[in-house]
Formats: C-alpha cells, structure tokens, sequence
C-alpha cells in the first residue's frame, strides 16, 4: 500500500521527486486552465441553489471540479474510475430531487456510459446533466481510447436527452446556468479549458436556438463548440478575399435548430458544417438530413470534420490543421465549396 501511496504522490505532484516544472502545480499542465469554469461556476450556483451537485470519476483537478469541491464538498462525490456506476448513482441522485452534474472525459461519458445515459437518465427523463470534457482530438497524445470522435452521434440518437456544446467560458456559464431548470437529461460537451474567446460576456441562450454570430449572403458556416472561434477567424480571412460569411453557433446539436439551418440555406446558398467529430453523424449529418427534409434544392452544401478514420497522435493544436480545422483550412474548404 505505501509503494502505491508513493506512486500517487508522484505523478500527483506532491512529493519532493514529483514529475512536474514550473508550469506545474501539482504534476498537472497548469497552462491555460483558467478558463476552464464548470467548478467554479457551479460552486457559484450551489451557493442560492442546494439542488447542485457534482459527481467525477477521479478526475476532479482535470475538469476542475476541485473548485467545486473546496466551497461545497458536502456535494461533492468522487466515485474512483467508474464511469458507468458515476451517470447511475447520478440519476439515482436526481431521483431524490438533486440536479446533478455527472463529469468524466468526453471518451469514457459518452462510449462508457452510453446505456446508463439511455437507460438510466434519459429515458425516465432525470435531470442529470453528464459533462464530457476533453472532447474530440483534445487529448493529442493520449490516442484513441481518449478522443471523443463519436459522442455527438450517439448521444443525438438518444430520445429526450439535450445535447449541447460549450463554445468558450462566457458560452459554458450561460449553459450551466440554464441547465438548471430545464426538463429531462442532458450531455454537455466541453474542450479541454484552453477554448478562446467569442463571447466577451455571458450570452443569454436557450437550449434549441442557435446564435447568429455574423451576418454574410455568400456562405453559411454552421459550427459548434471548439470550431466556432475559428469559423469566425476563417470568415475574417475570407472577407479579405471579398467573400460575406455568416457565421452560426450551433451549440444545440439535439434538438437541431431548423429553422436557422433553413433559413441559413435559402439565405447564402452555400452551407458549410464544422465539427471536432467524426463526420459521420454529427453536427453535419444533422444539418444533412434537416435540408434534405424541407426539401430545400439549389443550395450547395458541404461537411468539414474529421474523415472516416482514428485520428493520428499529435499535440490538439496541430491536430486541427492536419484536419483543416483551424482557420485557414476552413477558408479553403469554404472557397472550394463556393467555387
């Protein structure tokens, strides 16, 4: 048990031989976590609202539920690595008139707990919120078994479960803050906490809208999460080359908002999805599907994701410019669509 306590306190950062710099607090990459809220603002919620809790699965400094914790731990529960037995003792939880907010990486949440999220929270419609951190390729290194290439179409395929993605920190306090009285489960995905800025403030949202970011008549570019920002960058490239783009923030993927995905269409003529997905099923499959429903003809329309395939290992950064997720690619996949 000691040689085990001494490895913990190792990798944990709080022995003297700790594998940890100056960019460390505590063995962990400290870099760029200040914008990662959902502790902090949750503990801001719990503060007038006693319905809040948070569960983790022994991952509480990557997700920073250690700030809810330290103001709240009478709420707080570490179930250890169990993520399937995490999103049940939720429900179970919310059962009892508690709003609980279930949090692991976005990979074990959504693959994991898949049956638990059906079974479990949705289909007796618990208010359980599951919290998918870490999504898409933002692992890098860690590989398959930790990107989160999959979750939007699996959890989109669930009847009565929200399906939400964060956009930046101003975006993911919005979203907390609504969840808290909204009906039924939810899956809210979230980066890795390093997501740059697109709302200077807290914007008012409801779940089911989307928000208009800028206006454009040549091409829409419809974009959630991690994409968002940029897809507003990439409309600013393509504005110097003499393009108007509208730019969507489509952070409800379920329940999709039609009618902007219409209106978008018939409004630019050019619709272009970008996701951090897979790009089979997600955000584009759905926006896919909605066009050809309304039957809406004569508009051109394209999917930016990641192809068909397990992402090559690399750090998250150049992970998006391999894909073309970053700026410039979306400007080049955007011209290619319009020419």
């Amino acid at each position: 048990m000691s040689e085990w306590q001494d490895q913990s306190e190792i990798f944990n950062g709080t022995a003297d031989t700790a594998l940890k710099d100056a960019r460390s607090a505590d063995g962990n990459d400290r870099r760029g976590t200040t914008a990662f809220v959902f502790g902090d603002e949750l503990a801001d919620i719990a503060d007038r609202d006693p319905r809040v809790a948070v569960l983790t699965a022994d991952l509480a400094r990557s997700n920073r539920a250690v700030d809810f914790q330290g103001r709240h731990p009478e709420r707080f529960v570490n179930v250890g690595i169990a993520e399937k037995n995490m999103i049940t003792a939720a429900a179970g939880m919310a059962s009892c008139g508690y709003v609980p907010f279930a949090a692991t990486f976005a990979s074990f949440a959504a693959l994991l707990g898949c049956e638990q999220i059906r079974t479990d929270c949705a289909y007796p419609r618990m208010p359980v919120r599951v919290v998918g951190h870490h999504s898409g390729m933002s692992m890098g290194f860690y590989g398959t078994s930790h990107h989160s290439l999959e979750d939007l179409g699996i959890m989109r395929t669930i009847a009565d479960l929200t399906v939400v993605c964060a956009t930046d920190e101003n975006h993911l306090r919005a979203v907390l803050r609504a969840s808290m009285d909204h009906p039924g489960a939810m899956y809210i995905r979230l980066g890795r906490g390093r997501d740059p800025e697109v709302y200077p403030t807290v914007p008012e949202i409801v779940f089911g809208r989307s928000i208009r970011l800028r206006e454009g008549s040549d091409l829409t570019i419809l974009a959630t999460g991690s994409t968002v920002r940029p897809a507003l960058d990439a409309a600013a490239l393509l504005a110097d080359d003499g393009y108007s783009t509208r730019v969507v923030d489509m952070f409800t993927v379920s329940p999709l908002d039609k009618d902007e995905v219409v209106a978008s269409a018939a409004a630019t003529g050019a619709v272009l999805t970008v996701e951090e997905h897979n790009v089979t099923n997600g955000l584009g499959t759905a926006v896919a599907e909605t066009l050809f429903e309304a039957g809406v003809s004569g508009s051109r329309f394209k999917r930016l994701g990641v192809p068909d395939e397990h992402v090559i290992l690399g750090p998250p950064a150049a992970l998006y410019a391999h894909y073309q997720l970053d700026a410039t690619g979306i400007a080049t996949q955007a011209k290619e669509l319009m020419r």
